[in-house]
C-alpha cells in the first residue's frame, strides 16, 4: 500500500471516513466517501436482528419464515429506490416440488460378521428421488480422518457400493473432498452418519426438487444416534466386508413456489448501463427441529443472514450516489442455497439480465463472525477462487483504501469455490467469487448462530471495502476476466467464451 495511504489511514484510526485519494485508474471522490460512510453497523444490526429472529423460524426452503424474509428484503430494495428486477415485482418466481419421504415398508439393515444393525425410520432422514431396493449390497467405508485415504479415493472404488461416511467437524476439509468425489461417482447409495448433529438437523420434511433438472440418481440417507456410529467404527476402511439391505418407497410429490429477490440500480453511462454486476447472498437457512430439546431454531445469522443484510446495506449506500456507477448493479438474494444452490442454479438458467452482459458476480457468505476456527479475523476478508479471475485485484485495491486486509486462504479458497452461490454463475461463464470473513466458525449450522454474536463494526468495515470494489468495477471501462493462466479456471473461461 502506498505510504501516503498508510499515513492517512493511521491518522483516521477508526476508518469511518476516507480521504479523497487515488487507486490506479480510480478516484475516491467526496460523494463516494459519503456513500461509504453511510454503511452503518447499527443498520446491519437492525436488519439482521429481524431476519435471524425466532419469528422467521430458521428460513427453511420452503417455509413461512422464508416468505416473510423475501417480503422484508423486497421492502428494503423498495426503500432504497431500486428498480423492479423480477417477473413479479422484485420477485423471480420458480415453480418446484417437494418430495416427501414415504416410510411405508422402510427397511435399512447393515450386516457384518454375524452382527446386524437395523435402523428405525425415526433415526433416518431420506434424500431419495425414486424407490430404492437393495439386498446384500457391498458396503464401502470412507475414513475421513485419513488424509491419504481420502485423496486416493477413485470413482471405481465407490461405484455400485453403499458408501458409509461419518460426519466429523474435525475432518472438515477431508469430508468436503470425500463428498465431492462421491458426487462425481455412482454409488448405489450414500449413508451419512451424524451422531453429534455436526451438520445441523437432518431434513425429514422433504427434499426440494427442480422439475427442470434431472433427478439425482444417488440416494442419500442421514442416520443419527450412536448405534450406527458404533457399527461404522467396527469396520475397516475401504471394502469393509459388510453388506446393506435398503428398501425405501418412492417419495410423494407436491408443488411449491419459491422466489429469488431482485432489485436493479440502473447505470449512468449510456454505453455501459446495459451491462451489470451481480451482488448476491442466500436468504434461506435450515429451519427448525421440532424434536429438539431446548432451542430448536437454526436462525442462520452468520450463514447467511450476514450476507443478506450486506446486500441490503450496499444497495442503500450505492443508491444514495447522486450519479450512479456507470454500469448497472443487480442486487439479489437467493432461496435454497442450503438445499443445493437451488435459487442460484435457477437464476443461471433464467437470468433476469443477459449473461453475456453480466460482467461479474460478487457473492457474500459469512461476513459477520470474526471468531474463525483459524483464528480471529478482524479487518480481514478473503475470496473463494482467489486467483481464478482478476476480481481479487479490485478487492485488494479497495481494501488498501479502507483498511481491510485482503488475502488468499491457501487451505480453503479453492475448496469453497464450489460450495456457494457463485458456482452456478461461474458454470455459465460469469467471473464470480464469494467474499467471506470466516470460512468456518463456532455454531456453523447450529442453533447457536444468533444475531447477537455478530461483530457489526467489523462487518461494516468489510462492507465499505466491498462497496468501493463494486464502484470500481461498475465504473471501469474494462470488465473483469477469468485467469487464462490458471487451469482451474479453464472450464469457466470456456463457458464465458460460449456465451459471447
Amino acid at each position: 500500500m502506498p505510504t501516503r495511504f498508510a499515513l492517512i489511514l493511521a491518522f483516521l484510526g477508526c476508518l469511518c471516513s476516507f480521504p479523497q485519494s487515488k487507486s490506479p485508474g480510480f478516484t475516491v471522490t467526496p460523494e463516494v466517501r459519503g456513500a461509504l460512510d453511510s454503511i452503518r453497523a447499527d443498520a446491519l444490526r437492525g436488519d439482521l436482528s429481524f431476519l435471524a429472529s425466532d419469528l422467521l423460524e430458521g428460513r427453511n426452503t420452503p417455509s413461512r419464515g422464508l416468505d416473510i424474509a423475501a417480503e422484508y428484503i423486497a421492502a428494503q430494495f423498495r426503500g432504497a429506490g431500486l428498480e423492479l428486477g423480477g417477473d413479479d415485482g422484485y420477485f423471480q418466481t420458480a415453480r418446484m416440488a417437494v418430495l416427501e419421504p414415504d416410510l411405508t415398508g422402510f427397511e435399512l439393515a447393515l450386516s457384518h460378521a454375524g452382527r446386524v444393525l437395523k435402523v428405525e425410520p425415526s433415526a433416518a432422514a431420506l434424500n431419495v428421488t425414486t424407490a430404492l431396493e437393495l439386498d446384500g449390497a457391498p458396503v464401502f467405508k470412507v475414513d475421513v480422518e485419513d488424509d491419504q485415504f481420502v485423496e486416493s479415493l477413485t470413482a471405481p472404488q465407490l461405484d455400485g457400493k453403499v458408501v458409509l461416511v461419518e460426519i466429523r467437524r474435525s475432518a472438515g476439509r477431508n469430508l468436503r473432498v470425500a463428498l465431492r468425489k462421491l458426487g462425481d461417482a455412482k454409488p448405489a447409495a450414500v449413508i451419512l452418519l451424524d451422531p453429534a448433529g455436526a451438520t445441523g438437523r437432518p431434513s425429514r420434511e422433504g427434499q426440494l426438487m427442480d422439475p427442470e433438472t434431472p433427478r439425482r440418481a444417488t440416494p442419500w440417507i442421514t442416520l443419527t444416534g450412536q448405534s450406527a456410529a458404533a457399527f461404522y467404527g467396527s469396520l475397516k476402511a475401504g471394502a469393509s466386508g459388510a453388506t446393506a439391505t435398503i428398501h425405501v418407497a418412492a417419495p410423494r410429490q407436491s408443488p411449491v413456489r419459491l422466489r429469488n429477490v431482485i432489485g436493479i440500480l440502473r447505470g449512468s453511462d449510456a454505453s455501459l448501463k446495459d451491462t451489470c454486476m451481480l451482488v448476491t447472498a442466500h436468504y434461506d437457512h435450515l429451519g427448525e427441529d421440532p424434536n429438539a430439546k431446548g432451542d430448536r431454531i437454526y436462525n442462520g445469522a452468520n450463514d447467511d443472514g450476514s450476507g443478506v443484510v450486506t446486500v441490503i446495506e450496499l444497495a442503500r449506500a450505492l443508491a444514495s450516489l447522486k450519479e450512479h456507477p456507470r454500469r448497472s448493479i443487480v442486487f439479489m438474494t437467493f432461496f435454497g442455497e442450503e438445499k443445493g444452490l437451488m435459487g442460484s442454479r435457477y437464476y443461471a438458467r433464467h437470468p433476469a439480465w443477459p449473461l453475456e452482459k453480466t460482467i461479474a458476480q460478487l457473492n457474500f457468505e459469512q461476513v459477520g463472525r470474526t471468531d474463525s476456527t483459524e483464528g480471529k479475523q478482524l479487518s480481514n476478508a478473503t475470496l473463494t477462487g482467489f486467483d481464478y479471475s482478476d476480481l481479487s485485484n479490485y478487492l485488494e485495491r479497495a481494501g488498501e483504501l479502507t483498511g481491510i486486509k485482503v488475502y488468499k486462504n491457501s487451505r480453503n479458497s479453492d475448496l469453497y469455490f464450489t460450495a456457494s452461490d457463485n458456482e452456478p454463475l461461474a458454470d455459465v461463464g460469469v467471473p464470480s467469487t464469494t467474499l467471506a470473513v470466516a470460512f468456518d466458525f463456532p455454531d456453523y449450522h447450529g442453533v447457536g448462530d444468533e444475531w447477537q454474536k455478530i461483530d457489526y463494526d467489523n462487518m461494516a468495515k468489510v462492507d465499505r471495502a466491498a462497496a468501493l470494489m463494486l464502484i470500481m468495477l461498475a465504473s471501469s471501462d474494462q470488465p473483469p476476466h477469468w485467469n487464462a493462466a490458471n487451469p482451474k479456471a479453464a472450464p469457466f473461461l470456456k463457458a464465458r467464451q460460449a456465451h459471447r
